[in-house]
């Protein structure tokens, strides 16, 4: 894991807010360098809930710095605790609808500008996330086989890593 990832979000418990967009019969993810045991991380995009801000507030500002789209957050779907020490996370996922942008790659401003850890965006077809190393796929996603077994997900969760 990334030195940099460990020293600005490791050792301590955050709140994380993702967003399930589906289009198309394919699922939003970022990649994310620097994460999990091949450096290397597929999750849909989210990140941390600042004191004051609501969870929902969190998701379309987050949203919006990872890919350049708006979003209208619709239902709550579930949470995730995600614990890869030194990080852990409680992660609560929504549905979104994408309301307005193309997407394109954005930036984590808690990173400096040197040490991104975002690299791409792209919407991956259900078909496609079925083939894909578990390792590089992030945990809430390992047994998803079509839009409808992530969308119907709910409940509390500690997908096993």
């Amino acid at each position: 894991m990334n030195e940099d990832i460990k020293a600005t979000y490791g050792n301590r418990i955050r709140i994380r807010t993702s967003g399930i967009a589906v289009r198309d019969n394919a699922i939003l993810l970022v990649k994310h360098e620097g994460v999990g045991s091949k450096n290397i991380l597929w999750a849909p995009p989210g990140g941390g809930v600042e004191p004051g801000e609501l969870s929902q507030e969190a998701l379309r500002r987050e949203f919006f710095e990872e890919t350049g789209l708006k979003v209208e957050v619709r239902d709550f779907l579930f949470v995730n605790e995600f614990i890869e020490k030194p990080l852990h996370a409680v992660e609560l996922f929504f549905k979104v609808k994408i309301v307005d942008g193309c997407p394109q790659l954005g930036t984590d401003p808690e990173m400096a500008p040197g040490k991104q850890i975002l690299k791409e965006i792209k919407f991956v077809t259900f078909r496609e996330l079925a083939v894909m190393d578990n390792e590089i796929l992030h945990n809430a996603l390992h047994h998803v086989n079509g839009p409808e077994s992530l969308l119907n997900m709910s409940g509390y969760f500690k997908f096993c890593q």
